[in-house]
């Protein structure tokens, strides 16, 4: 079968499922289980196992939709991020400083910056990791510009890379080239590196985001990421739940785009996001 052709079953097949499948049923007890059954509500029912499992080595926990975070497992989940065009060096060095003192999962900023990031992390000792991005804002860069980007990024110490879609290919149907697009910065990563892709939700149909999110797992991503956050609108529920239910549950999810409170976090987190792009991260620390 042709790849283009297994997309749009794929679409077919998950739209269909989502018009038959019934609300969760939700209740059950409180109570802790003593021999897991896989119930998925861990991180709210035994944190401290779910926190045992990360400081042994563990990168990513998942649980079942409306599960959502203990305050103090927040800051985890966060990508603390600048990518505004004027920001200084000095604001790159206050935004890693933030992240050392809180535990965000990432600094993310513009390639240029990438190389102040990372040693600023390294001298710092910590988990928190340099993460940039490519092909940024708007995907459009040639395949082989957006793996040398990818490529110089890592050299310079980028430990995550969350590259943009080629958005009006996708609508043109050329799968093909989709999934070669993000295969290419997948590849050019190499091990050691989380690759996120960013769909830009907000110029997708449902079943082109089914498509999108089907390609970028058959190309090996780490994470499917909603938005950038220079689109037309950020992240929403509706978009999480559905890119989950496409993805499954050994791909992560990264909501972006319009997160400013806590609230706003949690609501992702219930949906399905397993990270949180944000410029806000200091206010939903300080409120949550």
């Amino acid at each position: 079968m042709k790849n283009e052709e297994l997309v749009e079953r794929i679409a077919r097949e998950v739209l269909q499922r989502l018009r038959q499948e019934s609300e969760p049923t939700g209740g059950g007890s409180e109570q802790v289980c003593l021999t897991c059954i896989a119930c998925g509500e861990c991180v709210t029912r035994r944190p401290e196992a779910v926190a045992a499992l990360v400081n042994a080595g563990a990168s990513r926990v998942s649980s079942t939709a409306g599960a959502a975070p203990r305050d103090e497992t927040i800051a985890s989940l966060i990508d603390h991020t600048l990518l505004k065009p004027d920001a200084t060096r000095e604001d790159i060095a206050k935004l890693c400083d933030e992240a050392v003192r809180h535990g965000f999962a990432a600094v993310c900023v513009q390639p240029c910056h990438v190389r102040l990031v990372a040693e600023r992390l390294d001298k710092a000792g910590v988990k928190t990791r340099a993460c940039t991005v490519v092909g940024f804002p708007q995907g459009a860069n040639r395949s082989d510009v957006k793996a040398v980007e990818a490529r110089k990024a890592v050299g310079d110490g980028a430990r995550e890379i969350d590259m943009v879609m080629n958005v009006g290919v996708l609508k043109s149907g050329d799968y093909r080239y989709v999934e070669s697009d993000i295969r290419g910065v997948v590849e050019a990563c190499g091990r050691g590196v989380v690759t996120k892709v960013i769909l830009e939700t907000g110029y997708l149909s449902d079943e082109e985001k089914i498509k999108a999110c089907a390609l970028a797992k058959a190309a090996g991503v780490d994470y499917v990421k909603t938005s950038t956050g220079f689109g037309p609108r950020g992240a929403s529920v509706e978009d999480v739940q559905l890119m989950r239910k496409v993805v499954g549950e050994d791909v992560g999810v990264k909501a972006a785009g319009g997160i400013r409170t806590a609230a706003d976090l949690r609501k992702m987190v219930e949906a399905g996001a397993t990270r949180i792009g944000t410029s806000a991260s200091i206010k939903i620390i300080g409120s949550a």
